[in-house]
C-alpha cells in the first residue's frame, strides 16, 4: 500500500482525534515500519489494518465505521493533491465511470508498484450505477468511504447502496449508486 495512503490516515488521526491518540495506537500497533511513513514509500497494508484496529480500540468506534469516514477524508485530500481527476468530470457518474479506464492508470504512471483495486459497471439503467469492486485486500469500506466522498464532492442527489460479494480470497462489493428525484 502506497505510503501516501498512511500519511493520510496519520494526518486524519491527528486532527480528528489527537496527536496522544495517534502516538497510542502506533505505540501499541507494533508495527514493522514503526509508524515512520513516507508518501512515496510502499508499505504492507496489514500495518493500516493494525492501525485501524488500535484506532477502533483506542475510541471505540467500530473498525468498519473508521475505515469509511477515513475514504470520505482521503477523497477530499486526493482532490486536492490531484486536482485535475476530477475537474474533467461534470458529474458524479462521469467521474466513477473513469476511475479504472483513467484514475488507476494515472496512478500507476505516478506509482508503478501500486497496487490497486478493480472495477466493472453496469449502466443499464440511467438513473443508477452499478459498481462492483474488486480487491485481493480486505478495502472495500474504504471503497465506499472514498465514494460517498465523491458523492459530497459532486453534490448530487444521490443514495449508495453496499452489498458485500465477497468470494473466496477476493474481497468484493457491489455498490448501487441511485439518483434521486
Amino acid at each position: 500500500m502506497k505510503g501516501i495512503v498512511f500519511t493520510t490516515f496519520i494526518e486524519m488521526v491527528e486532527q480528528k482525534f489527537s496527536l496522544k491518540t495517534l502516538d497510542t495506537i502506533i505505540t501499541n500497533a507494533h508495527l514493522p515500519s514503526g509508524g515512520s511513513y513516507t508518501t512515496l514509500g510502499t508499505y504492507d497494508h496489514s500495518e493500516m489494518i493494525q492501525l485501524v484496529v488500535k484506532l477502533s480500540e483506542q475510541t471505540g468506534i467500530p473498525v468498519a465505521d473508521l475505515v469509511r469516514v477515513f475514504g470520505e477524508y482521503l477523497f477530499v485530500q486526493l482532490v486536492d493533491m490531484y486536482p485535475q481527476f476530477v475537474d474533467s468530470n461534470r458529474t458524479l457518474f462521469g467521474f466513477l465511470l473513469k476511475i479504472d479506464s483513467y484514475i488507476h492508470v494515472e496512478v500507476l504512471k505516478l506509482y508503478p508498484d501500486a497496487e490497486l483495486p478493480r472495477f466493472e459497471y453496469d449502466t443499464s439503467d440511467p438513473e443508477a450505477l452499478v459498481m462492483i469492486y474488486r480487491s485481493s485486500r480486505p478495502f472495500a469500506d474504504l471503497a465506499e468511504g472514498l465514494i460517498l466522498g465523491s458523492i459530497q464532492h459532486y453534490g448530487e442527489a444521490v443514495d449508495l447502496k453496499r452489498e458485500d460479494i465477497s468470494d473466496g480470497p477476493v474481497n468484493a462489493a457491489r455498490f448501487t449508486l441511485t439518483k434521486r428525484g
